[in-house]
């Protein structure tokens, strides 16, 4: 929420300054950028510990609730993998990188391996939220998905695309 205010007041500052001042300052726009990567990044993670992340459970429902939960398990080891080695293992690389090459940002000038840092951070939260997930499957606590995707109703005009002149099928998706 706090990197969201700065984000919000940053651009804002930028619009003001850019109609009042008749310019922006150039470092508004990399900062915008940087809390942007920041946020969506972690909000990866938080997505992750809430189980929100999107998936399609329409397979996983026709399991039965033993198979559910090897799959609900399957799913974390999955999501823990990717957590490993893409986020904290190839992300610790790429901030070891960018240190040791002493990248820095264009109009900022900090050093980009700080701005990368959110990876493996972020990595790190994903896992621990894994095990926690595996660990409440594991005490049958739970029965369902890592993520759920939420089933949209139909709008309610659809009901309206069928009279009785129409040549569908009474029992056709219009229904």
């Amino acid at each position: 929420m706090t990197i969201f205010a700065l984000l919000v007041l940053d651009v804002l500052f930028q619009v003001l300054s850019r109609y009042i001042l008749g310019g922006s300052f150039s470092w508004t726009e990399e900062f915008a950028r940087f809390s942007l990567i920041w946020m969506t990044i972690l909000g990866a993670a938080y997505l992750n510990a809430k189980k929100e992340h999107l998936s399609m459970d329409f397979l996983y429902q026709k399991f039965s609730a033993n198979n559910q939960r090897k799959v609900s398990i399957l799913i974390e080891v999955f999501v823990f993998l990717f957590a490993l080695m893409v986020m904290v293992i190839g992300g610790f690389n790429l901030v070891y990188t960018t240190l040791h090459l002493e990248q820095l940002s264009g109009t900022m000038r900090i050093p980009l391996g700080y701005i990368y840092a959110i990876m493996p951070f972020s990595g790190l939260l994903i896992m621990c939220y894994s095990i926690y997930h595996m660990s409440i499957i594991y005490a049958n606590k739970i029965d369902k998905p890592c993520c759920r995707i939420r089933t949209i109703p139909r709008p309610h005009y659809y009901k309206f695309c069928h009279n009785e002149n129409s040549k569908l099928p009474k029992h056709s998706f219009f229904n």
